[in-house]
């Protein structure tokens, strides 16, 4: 089954009636966590952005304190699982200022972790990569929080 183009499907609801397109939201959110989480974001959180990231903050701390930090293997598999949920919170929010800090909290959370990183070139790797990405999404963003955001950056990169 080919899937049509997001135009074809624009149209193809506005011909259906909101009854119609709210059986159609429910059938969809049956299917895949991801879309039910999307919607809850966009429903219950959207609203007020501070206080989701600070429920992903919230989650990133717990997320941390789980890591089983017996083996780097343990520890790197459990960052990515860690990097690959914010990231996806980040596409929810799809807000340039959520993403530089969900990702600064990420990194500062790396950066402190106990056994440090530095022992395991690929933790950081994987902590350079995202100070990279955190540099070009503050180029993309106002003057002044820009200036902001840079002395977030200079002091996790002390």
């Amino acid at each position: 089954m080919k899937a049509v183009s997001l135009k074809e499907i624009k149209q193809e609801l506005n011909h259906l009636t909101h009854n119609q397109v709210q059986e159609l939201c429910l059938r969809l959110l049956r299917f895949k966590k991801e879309n039910k989480e999307l919607l809850t974001y966009l429903l219950f959180e959207s609203t007020d952005e501070s206080n989701y990231i600070e429920s992903v903050k919230h989650y990133i701390d717990k997320q941390f304190e789980t890591i089983n930090t017996k083996s780097y293997f343990y520890i790197r598999k459990s960052v990515r699982k860690i990097l690959t949920n914010t990231k996806k919170y980040i596409r929810y929010s799809q807000h340039k200022e959520t993403e530089v800090e969900l990702l600064l909290y990420f990194c500062a959370k790396l950066k402190n972790f106990k056994p440090s990183i530095k022992k395991s070139p690929r933790l950081q790797n994987t902590y350079n990569r995202q100070i990279e990405l955190i540099k070009k999404v503050i180029e993309t963003l106002h003057e002044d929080l820009q200036y902001d955001y840079n002395l977030s950056l200079e002091e996790l990169e002390a």
